[in-house]
C-alpha cells in the first residue's frame, strides 16, 4: 500500500467533514486522516495507484490549501 503525506490548512473537525466527500472520490484512496494537532495539519493518504495530482486537486476543490511533503 502506498502512503503519501501533505501539508494542509485543514484544521478542525468541520474542515475534515468539508473535505471528506472530495477525498473519498479520489481513485485508489483506501484510508486517510488529518493530524489537526500537528502545526502543519498533515494529511496522510493510503491506497493503491495513488496520483498526487488527484489528491491535490480534490483538496483544492474543497477550498483548502495543500502542498505535497517530499522525503529528503
Amino acid at each position: 500500500m502506498e502512503s503519501l503525506k501533505f501539508k494542509t490548512n485543514i484544521n478542525c473537525g468541520a474542515c475534515v467533514k468539508a473535505v471528506t466527500g472530495f477525498i473519498n472520490e479520489v481513485e485508489g484512496v483506501e484510508n486517510w486522516d488529518v493530524d489537526t494537532q500537528n502545526p502543519d495539519k498533515i494529511l496522510s493518504v493510503q491506497g493503491e495507484g495513488l496520483h498526487v495530482a488527484n489528491i491535490l486537486d480534490a483538496v483544492k476543490d474543497a477550498g483548502f490549501e495543500i502542498v505535497e511533503l517530499t522525503e529528503c
